[in-house]
């Protein structure tokens, strides 16, 4: 019966730590995971928008820049009209 205080100790000592392992260790875990993929997604859309800029630009040395803004703008109309068509329709209600 003399140990019994200390038992007792490491008992709710123990049950703290196996709470805390399955609760913020978690959500820190979670947390952090979640803030290095905005990180990275803004890295990506940065480069993305530069290399799209170098892209336009190496283009527009070779062919001119009237005809490149033309050949962009029938890439964007194409890709538009591919997502006009495989655009999900909503469903016809009643017989």
């Amino acid at each position: 019966m003399d140990d019994f205080p200390a038992k007792l100790a490491d008992i709710l000592e123990s049950t703290a730590g196996r709470v805390r392992a399955m609760t913020v260790d978690r959500v820190a875990h979670l947390t952090k995971m979640a803030a290095l993929g905005f990180v990275a997604a803004a890295l990506g859309g940065l480069a993305a928008i530069f290399l799209g800029i170098g892209l336009f630009r190496l283009i527009s040395s070779v062919i001119g820049v009237t005809t490149t803004y033309a050949v962009l703008a029938g890439l964007l109309m194409v890709g538009g009209l591919f997502l006009w068509i495989i655009r999900t329709r909503p469903a016809k209600e009643g017989p």
